[in-house]
């Protein structure tokens, strides 16, 4: 009786054993799987004086600025004819390599500059 039943069960293990391999690949620990982005491929990460960094998409052809922080995200209207965006307590300043982000007294970035991605 055991042989049936091992007879039988043969083809379901050798099934199981060879789609380990496929699993293994949708692992996210996996040694080859690469660690993705939680930002929007369009996004640009900022890397300010003494290593700050925050990450900021451009929306509405340049009105709006979408701020992200690791634990929220944050909209800044443009004022009007130029490069500064608000919200409140915030403000950004777009200027090259003198790129400036205020949040209030909590957050003050400056000399922040534009990575380029590879």
């Amino acid at each position: 009786m055991l042989q049936k039943i091992t007879v039988k069960l043969l083809p379901l293990c050798l099934m199981l054993v060879s789609a380990c391999s496929t699993v293994d690949k949708l692992n996210p620990f996996h040694k080859n799987s690469k660690e993705l982005s939680k930002n929007p491929e369009n996004a640009t990460t900022y890397v300010c004086d003494s290593n700050k960094r925050f990450v900021l998409q451009i929306i509405h052809q340049g009105k709006d600025a979408w701020l992200i922080y690791p634990d929220h995200e944050v909209n800044l209207n443009q004022a009007e004819g130029s490069q500064r965006y608000t919200s409140g307590a915030i403000s950004l300043e777009l200027n090259g390599d003198e790129t400036k982000l205020n949040d209030g007294e909590n957050i003050a970035y400056t000399g922040c500059k534009a990575q380029i991605k590879k």
